[in-house]
């Protein structure tokens, strides 16, 4: 399998994509939100700006939420996009924990097909050896007599 798909498929697991969608659809509304309901918010672009500073909890202070409304609305901005924001962290971090396991795993594999093989080799030998002492030491028959022919 490519590399390329096997690694979106990997980052839609993981919900690394969602999760940035979610982001992007949570700061688009809020920037339309503040655009809408604050009065001093001129542009679509200054309410993407607050809706991001406000997300992200940076708070820069060049753009501020100047009403009631707009600073309520703030208040679920900040919650959502902390969410958000923390779901797109996890996610990135659960790919790059997930390549160390995955290594890890591999090389724990490789070691026990290794022990496996080793085992196999002795396990031969000992059946060699096995058979070997059977060839050069009869076995006593019933009835006592250690006479190996008809």
């Amino acid at each position: 399998m490519p590399e390329q798909p096997r690694r979106f498929r990997r980052l839609i697991r993981q919900g690394l994509v969602y999760s940035v969608l979610l982001a992007v659809a949570i700061l688009g509304l809020g920037g339309l939100g503040f655009w809408l309901i604050d009065p001093h918010i001129e542009s679509l672009s200054d309410g993407l700006w607050l809706a991001f500073t406000t997300a992200a909890t940076v708070g820069f202070g060049d753009v501020v939420p100047s009403t009631q409304a707009s600073r309520a609305f703030s208040v679920i901005v900040v919650l959502l996009g902390l969410a958000v924001l923390s779901l797109v962290t996890a996610s990135l971090s659960a790919i790059f924990v997930e390549k160390e396991v995955e290594d890890e795993e591999r090389q724990i594999e490789k070691d026990l097909m290794q022990e496996i093989g080793l085992l196999r080799q002795e396990v031969a030998e000992l059946r060699r050896d096995i058979q070997a002492r059977d060839t050069s030491h009869p076995t006593p028959r019933p009835g006592g007599s250690n006479i190996t022919g008809p």
